[in-house]
């Protein structure tokens, strides 16, 4: 019997495909999880109930399509949002990676090309891929910062027809400057470029940290997307959606598959957005203890970066790979992302945080 990679090579696979992995994090029974960036605190019980509750009144008509547009949906999270935004302004779909996907549709494509600077959330070069889009990688500086001039440039030099900006970035975890953004969509004026600023976790920001959302008014190319996955704990509920002008929006109706939000998915995220201070109670907590691990850290004589994030990256002062093995060891699964001398690690419960920092501790004394 042939194997599976030769059963795979058998088949008229794109060349472009031939050889690649699927994207996908290590799913480990472990004693301690904290390499996905969820929510890692359990739903509240009384989300539950609610959810409970729309989507068992839901069942009742599943043999009906669910509402194509999604209306009441796209109400609340404007209503969540805030900054004027009205359900014109805003579209959903099956978690942010499928709105990215449904941005590359409509705006990338063949002889199209996207901009990203990295490191940065390693699906955009898959979602180009996959769409046809040229993946541009552009640079950062050496401490994985990016400024508005470096951004500018390379707009300039590559001229995208797309630019993802990750704020917080992932895996580095810093908020980029409202200037990089402003910087980037006025570069881009010429060749009309489309500019997303990816704000899966923006909720986690520090204090005074501003969104791009404040950025939309008058910028009919600039698309802020955000998540359910990470601040409301709804990471199996798939969930993404986007602010923008209403044209986009309609530009995405043309690409979007029919009814490709079902109605229990609809039911979940409204019930969930009733409950949103409910949802977004264990957000403090989870900044606290982010925090609490920069500074033990930084006391293990580790170099964590500041994070506006739910996760850490941090420099490990050797083998990163060694490191993510020895924690692991302890029973605790943190993120490799690639990066020599590079773990990310999210901030979980109280408890969780103080196995990691355990673990790290443990760790460093064997080495």
């Amino acid at each position: 019997m042939n194997s599976r990679d030769d059963s795979l090579e058998a088949l008229p696979l794109r060349d472009d495909l031939r050889g690649l992995s699927p994207y996908g994090a290590p799913q480990l029974e472990v004693r301690v999880a904290l390499n996905t960036n969820e929510n890692t605190h359990p739903v509240p019980e009384p989300v539950v109930r609610a959810v409970t509750r729309r989507v068992t009144d839901t069942a009742a008509s599943l043999n009906r399509y669910p509402d194509r547009d999604f209306t009441n949906l796209r109400t609340a999270l404007a209503s969540y949002l805030g900054h004027e935004l009205t359900e014109d302004n805003l579209w959903a779909a099956n978690g942010s990676n499928e709105i990215l996907q449904q941005i590359l549709q409509a705006f990338g494509g063949p002889e199209r090309s996207v901009l990203s600077f990295v490191p940065t959330y390693s699906m955009y070069p898959l979602l180009a891929l996959g769409t046809g889009t040229r993946f541009i990688a552009g640079e950062r500086a050496a401490d994985f910062s990016l400024s508005a001039e470096s951004a500018a440039r390379q707009v300039g030099e590559h001229a995208p027809n797309i630019v993802f900006l990750c704020s917080p970035n992932n895996p580095t975890g810093t908020a980029l400057g409202l200037d990089v953004v402003e910087a980037v969509y006025e570069a881009g004026e010429d060749r009309n470029t489309i500019v997303v600023v990816d704000e899966a976790y923006a909720e986690f920001a520090r204090f005074g940290t501003p969104s791009a959302l404040t950025l939309l008014p008058g910028r009919p190319r600039l698309i802020v997307t955000r998540t359910m996955s990470k601040a409301f704990a709804l990471a199996g509920a798939r969930l993404g959606y986007f602010a923008a002008d209403r044209s986009v929006a309609d530009a995405i109706r043309l690409v979007r598959l029919p009814y490709h939000l079902s109605s229990v998915t609809q039911a979940t995220a409204l019930a969930a957005l009733e409950h949103h201070e409910t949802l977004l109670g264990t957000v403090e907590d989870i900044k606290l203890q982010r925090d609490r691990i920069v500074d033990e850290l930084k006391r293990l004589g580790l170099t964590p970066a500041e994070s506006d994030s739910n996760f850490v990256f941090f420099e490990c002062g050797g083998d990163a790979h060694a490191m993510w093995q020895g924690l692991l060891d302890q029973g605790v699964l943190v993120r490799d992302v690639g990066i020599p001398g590079h773990l990310r690690v999210t901030a979980g419960t109280e408890a969780e945080t103080t196995a990691f920092l355990e673990a790290v501790e443990s760790y460093l004394a064997r080495s």
